[in-house]
């Protein structure tokens, strides 16, 4: 017999501010009262069997799909993934997974974390775990692999076509804020934040004090990627550089009692050290908060290329049987003044894709020292880099998978002892456009897809366009083969960072990157050179 299900309208009103829920009562109540009649009816009178959890849980994110990405509906294993991102812990094996139809496959295992100690690398293809086949599993495989610390679990996988068995101890996993500090040189100290969890703070603050005793008199932050988190965190951080009492960031609401003004707490760390934040266009919300109040109080050199742009701020809020909303209430300002919010979720194009701010409508803010800085379009860099756009192909080699199968065949046909002896030669990337052709990859440009359309359009207005369509199809197609070359360097870059990280760990792709990547050379060359103080003044 089929159970009906009630629908627990009191986590409907949750979604509503108290204000709004006064002035549309009416409404509000005719609202619910359709959709629960509607959901009784369609989960009593449908053909079929239906779940009427996973029919609200769709429900839900899609009535919230049209506010913002950001305000977010978590069912119950939502909650708990929440809370370990926001935490920083979790019990597990220890590795970062892929999964795609019916498919697992280990991405990065962690150095030292049960996944690596059992031997599993990245690109091996979990193919049971315990008694369970992962292709026969139709919910989130990964849940087989949490679970309690210090429960084993067996797991059979494929690698390099051999199948292959091992056993491993699950254990806590610890997801640390600073996964990296290190000296560049004499007296450059540098600093990889990475997330603003609960650690972000303590760890920054931690390694930046063992960097001044090891001798560092200047100072680089790499916030490049660094998607936020927790906006006390982030004001904690700008602390560590700038004096108790200093505004960093305040909010603005509807709602009153979420106006407010944050500032500084606590005593400094170093108010002299020169720095220079690294950000990019992944570094987002908290980043932007340290990076645009270090920037508006003349604190550091913003280098890299322009930022996200999210000037929004989440408030968790619990609803029944354990779910909870995470609703935007407020957007957030610099010390400046500025609101560095990029899209405009509530002016949406014909599309129905948000509008980005257009440049022309920026607004032009004072820093403590006068330099004009502006709001709109996320933390504008005072020295710009390149920003990394990934060409087509690129994203469709990725996308695909077909990098990081070469990059697994390339790790069992090539061993390096040290991260000095690692090599990429021009000799390896023919052989990588070789495994290219060879794996047969097709991909299709927007042109080729305009001109598809275009070719369907002509058919049916009786135009006869075949001649010159298949010769911009041939053009295309040069330019394609051509693609592999043209595109050599970010491809090579890309290459190198997967396989550093598979002979290294993670580790060891920050040591690569601090005498190859472009951003950190940047910073090195500003901190070395006059140029960081008359940035500031």
């Amino acid at each position: 017999m089929k159970k009906k299900i009630l629908f627990p309208i009191a986590a409907l009103v949750l979604f509503v501010s108290v204000s709004s829920f006064k002035t549309d009562f009416f409404e509000i109540a005719k609202q619910i009262e359709i959709f629960t009649t509607l959901f009784k009816e369609l989960n009593m009178n449908y053909v079929d069997e239906t779940n009427p959890g996973e029919l609200m849980d769709t429900a839900i994110k899609s009535m919230l799909k049209d506010l913002d990405p950001y305000t977010r509906f978590y069912n119950e294993q939502d909650v708990e993934q929440y809370k370990i991102n926001q935490s920083g812990a979790y019990s597990g094996i220890g590795a970062s997974i892929y999964r795609k139809e019916g498919h697992l496959f280990i991405i990065e295992p962690y150095e030292n974390y049960p996944a690596d100690k059992a031997g599993l690398k990245a690109g091996d293809e979990i193919i049971q775990i315990d008694d369970i086949k992962v292709v026969d599993f139709k919910e989130d495989t990964t849940t087989l692999l949490k679970g309690v610390a210090n429960s084993t679990i067996n797991i059979t996988y494929i690698r390099q076509g051999k199948t292959l068995k091992t056993t491993l101890t699950r254990g806590q996993i610890e997801i640390d804020a600073v996964p990296f500090y290190k000296m560049i040189n004499n007296n450059i100290g540098y600093i990889v934040l990475q997330k603003f969890n609960s650690k972000a703070s303590a760890q920054t603050k931690a390694a930046l004090i063992a960097l001044k005793e090891e001798g560092a008199t200047q100072l680089i932050l790499d916030l490049r990627g660094n998607p936020g988190g927790l906006l006390r965190e982030a004001i904690n951080i700008v602390n560590l550089f700038v004096p108790k009492g200093e505004v960093i960031v305040t909010t603005k609401s509807k709602i009153k009692k979420y106006n407010k003004i944050y500032e500084t707490k606590n005593k400094p760390v170093d108010l002299e050290i020169p720095l220079v934040v690294i950000v990019n266009g992944r570094s987002a919300s908290a980043s932007e908060i340290v990076s645009g109040a270090l920037q508006d109080l003349d604190r550091a050199v913003i280098v890299g290329s322009r930022s996200f742009g999210k000037g929004l701020v989440q408030r968790p809020k619990k609803l029944t049987y354990g779910t909870q909303l995470k609703v935007t209430i407020s957007r957030y300002y610099t010390p400046s003044g500025r609101c560095i919010q990029a899209l405009d979720y509530w002016h949406r194009d014909k599309n129905n894709k948000a509008v980005r701010t257009d440049k022309k409508n920026y607004n032009a803010f004072k820093t403590k020292n006068g330099r004009t800085v502006y709001d709109g379009g996320g933390v504008d860099p005072d020295v710009k880099i390149e920003k990394d756009k990934h060409s087509n192909i690129t994203l469709a080699l990725v996308k695909e998978r077909v990098l990081f199968q070469y990059c697994n065949d390339f790790y069992y046909q090539h061993q390096f002892e040290n991260i000095s002896d690692f090599t990429f030669t021009d000799a390896d990337y023919n052989n990588f456009k070789n495994y290219v052709i060879n794996s047969k990859f097709e991909y299709q440009t927007a042109t080729e897809k305009f001109l598809d359309n275009l070719e369907k359009q002509a058919k049916k207005d009786d135009i006869e366009l075949k001649i010159e369509i298949n010769q911009l199809k041939n053009t295309i197609a040069i330019a394609k083969k051509e693609a592999l070359n043209s595109n050599k360097e970010e491809l090579s870059a890309l290459i190198k960072d997967q396989l550093v990280t598979r002979y290294f760990y993670k580790k060891g792709l920050y040591t690569y990157h601090l005498s190859h990547h472009k951003s950190i050379q940047k910073a090195v060359e500003i901190l070395n050179s006059k140029k960081y103080k008359q940035i500031l003044k």
